[in-house]
C-alpha cells in the first residue's frame, strides 16, 4: 500500500499535521508564517520539511501527485469574537488556499476553521466558495464537529471544510462520532496536578467532573496568558480552575484554592501527546496551543480522507484487472 502525501500550509503548532500523521499522512511541506510554530515542528519532528513562509508566496506549481492539501486558515476574519469581515478581511486566506489547489491539484483538501464560518452572515460568501471549487473541478461541503464527539475532554466545536475531485469524492464521509464520552478535566489532568505533591489534587480531580469549556484566549494578536474573557474564566470556575492567568508549574503541596492550568495542561485538553513539546516561553506556548486543532479530530478525518482515495484507487485498480 503506497503512503499518501500531503502539503499543509498555516500548520500552526502540528496539531492538524499530527493528527493527519496518525491517520497515514506522510508531510511533503509544512507552511507557517510564525517564528515560534516552526520551531515547534521543527523540535517534534525533525524530518519533515518545513517553511517559514507567507502563504500569499506560497505557489502549487511545484507539487505534483498530491494526496491531500490541509490547512487551518486564520479564524479572525469568521470568529464571533472578531468584526466578522470574511472575504474583506486581510487576514482572510481563502483566496490563496483556492490558488494553490488550482495550482498543484491535489485529490483532496481539508481546511479547518471556525464556527462562524457557518453563520448566515457568510451564507453568500460560502456559495461562492462552492462555486470557486467547482470551477476547479472538486465537490466540497462542510461539516461543524466538537473535539468531545472525538476523544477530546473539551466541548470545542470547529468547521471541517473537505472537497475532493469527483472521483474521490464519491467515497468520502465525514467521520462520526465515537459513542463513548471522554474523560472528564479531573481524570484527565490528575497526575499532571499532583506532579509536585499537591495533597488536594485528587479531591479537585473529583470535583473537575466535567469535560472542559472551549479552549480560548489563544490569538496571535491579542490575548495573553489566560484561559479567555470574562464568561470563558466562569465556566473554567465550575471546574475549580482559575483560568485568571496560567500556571509554569503545578502546585505545590500545601497549595489551597482554585489551581491554574499549565501549558502541557491545555495541551493535553487540546489532545496533544505529553511528549510533543512547544517552543517558547509561557505565552507563546498557551499561543500555540490554543490556536491548535485537536490531533485527534484531525486524526478521524484523514482516516475518512484516507478511505476515499483507496478506496477510489482500488476501484481503479479493479476496473484494469477486469479489462
Amino acid at each position: 500500500m503506497r503512503a499518501l502525501r500531503s502539503i499543509e500550509v498555516c500548520a500552526g503548532a502540528g496539531g492538524q499535521a499530527l493528527g493527519l500523521e496518525q491517520a497515514g499522512f506522510l508531510h511533503e511541506l509544512l507552511i507557517d508564517i510564525d517564528d515560534h510554530c516552526v520551531r515547534t515542528l521543527q523540535h517534534n519532528r525533525p524530518g519533515w520539511r518545513i517553511v517559514r513562509q507567507d502563504l500569499r508566496e506560497v505557489t502549487g506549481s511545484e507539487f505534483s501527485d498530491i494526496d491531500l492539501f490541509a490547512g487551518g486558515l486564520p479564524c479572525p476574519p469568521f470568529s464571533v469574537a472578531g468584526k466578522q469581515l470574511g472575504e474583506r478581511d486581510e487576514r482572510n486566506l481563502f483566496e490563496d488556499a483556492l490558488r494553490i489547489v488550482g495550482q498543484a491539484a491535489p485529490k483532496m483538501v481539508l481546511i479547518e476553521n471556525v464556527r462562524g464560518f457557518l453563520g448566515p452572515t457568510f451564507e453568500s460568501y460560502r456559495n461562492s466558495l462552492r462555486e470557486r471549487f467547482a470551477a476547479l473541478g472538486y465537490k466540497v461541503d462542510w461539516r461543524l464537529l466538537n473535539a468531545s464527539d472525538f476523544g477530546v475532554s473539551q466541548l470545542r466545536p470547529r468547521v471541517a471544510i473537505v472537497a475532493g475531485q469527483p472521483k474521490y469524492w464519491q467515497f468520502f464521509r465525514f467521520p462520526e462520532a465515537r459513542p463513548d464520552r471522554p474523560a472528564t478535566v479531573g481524570k484527565v489532568l490528575l497526575d499532571l496536578m499532583a506532579a509536585k505533591g499537591w495533597r488536594g489534587a485528587a479531591d479537585w480531580a473529583l470535583r473537575a467532573n466535567d469535560i472542559a469549556p472551549t479552549i480560548v484566549g489563544g490569538s496571535k494578536k491579542h490575548g495573553g496568558p489566560d484561559l479567555g474573557p470574562t464568561r470563558a474564566r466562569a465556566a473554567w470556575e465550575t471546574l475549580r480552575v482559575n483560568g485568571k492567568t496560567i500556571a509554569e508549574d503545578a502546585p505545590e503541596p500545601g497549595f489551597e484554592g482554585f489551581p491554574r492550568l499549565t501549558p502541557r495542561m491545555v495541551a493535553r485538553l487540546q489532545g496533544f501527546p505529553d511528549d510533543w513539546h512547544f517552543v517558547g516561553r509561557k505565552t507563546q506556548a498557551y499561543k500555540q496551543i490554543g490556536n491548535a486543532f485537536p490531533p485527534p479530530v484531525a486524526k478521524a478525518l484523514g482516516l475518512s480522507i484516507a478511505k476515499a482515495i483507496r478506496v477510489a484507487e482500488a476501484e481503479v485498480q479493479f476496473d484494469l484487472a477486469a479489462e
